[in-house]
């Protein structure tokens, strides 16, 4: 391909991403009133969020439902054409309703809005005309700010369906972030593929107490050597009146081996070693063991017992790399 052509491509690529993101920072410099009292509802609501739209703002209302059911507000799409045929009954009392045009006047929600109108269900409207119909019938008016299309021809939507689906991800975090919704509660709805595996527990997996590689202080080394080669983990934990006082590494077999058999596992420990809790994040155990570089580490419980050991290779295979 010829530069000339190369240069085109990214030329656009760069007008497109610029043209949108001066759209997305003047929209965050001027949020629209309704929007705190818009997150307020939305943290009021008994029933569920109700997202719908048409065409493109319809492929934005699932997104934003999407992420506001992973966050921890119960949601759903409703499609405005199937909602005239019978699912409007998805759309109850109790429920709150966030109806998507960017040009406010799309004629698939007009039995939306006469819908959650006859029963009260509070509506929250995105658009891009103040002065639309669904703007006007809407108990919470959150107004894009007025920018240009970012194709050439300046009709197809992109810039304005990028400002929706920014309005929707701010909605979604701050609601998420009043709830005080926590990273074990993201887990419980991402339980598959890697984001899941990040939000894994230590205590889900790391190996039991069966598999501890552990000796007394006044272990011989021979004795001990047995133990590490018995449990494969590379490392030994020493205790003393059953809590962790000293691990033993090949680094520390490497540093005492001039007189290695010869002493206790008690001689040759390091002491005070880093230990993990149960309830701490896989992700963040495997960041210890990359910055310490170091392979095992023991996890041990609030008397600094060891209950578990977590290796490398057990953050591998779970996909936290």
């Amino acid at each position: 391909m010829e530069q000339s052509v190369v240069d085109m491509i990214r030329a656009t690529a760069r007008r497109v991403l610029q043209t949108e993101g001066l759209a997305v920072t003047a929209m965050a410099d001027t949020l629209p009133e309704d929007f705190t009292p818009a997150v307020q509802a939305i943290l009021q609501t008994q029933g569920r969020v109700i997202l719908s739209g048409i065409g493109k703002s319809g492929h934005i209302a699932r997104k934003i439902s999407s992420t506001f059911a992973s966050t921890g507000t119960p949601s759903a799409f409703v499609h405005p054409a199937e909602a005239s045929h019978g699912d409007l009954g998805m759309i109850m009392p109790g429920d709150l309703a966030i109806l998507i045009s960017n040009s406010g006047e799309t004629s698939e929600l007009r039995d939306v809005v006469a819908h959650v109108t006859r029963f009260s269900i509070p509506l929250l409207a995105i658009s891009g005309r103040l002065g639309s119909t669904l703007m006007q019938a809407a108990d919470y008016k959150l107004l894009l700010p007025s920018a240009p299309e970012a194709c050439s021809l300046g009709m197809a939507p992109t810039t304005s369906t990028t400002l929706t689906l920014a309005m929707g991800d701010a909605l979604a975090v701050a609601v998420m972030e009043r709830r005080g919704f926590l990273a074990e509660e993201f887990h419980t709805f991402h339980p598959g593929g890697k984001l899941g595996a990040r939000l894994s527990k230590v205590s889900q997996l790391m190996h039991g107490p069966d598999r501890l590689p552990l000796v007394p202080t006044t272990q011989s080394m021979p004795e001990t050597l047995v133990v590490m080669s018995e449990k494969g983990f590379g490392i030994a934990g020493v205790v003393e009146q059953d809590r962790l006082c000293g691990v033993i590494s090949d680094g520390d077999l490497r540093r005492n081996i001039a007189h290695l058999m010869e002493r206790s596992a008690g001689e040759v420990a390091t002491r005070n070693p880093r230990s993990i809790a149960p309830d701490m994040l896989a992700s963040e155990a495997l960041a210890m063991m990359s910055e310490n570089k170091i392979t095992a580490l023991f996890v041990v419980d609030d008397a600094n017992r060891p209950v578990g050991i977590l290796h490398l290779h057990d953050c591998l295979r779970a996909g936290l790399v």
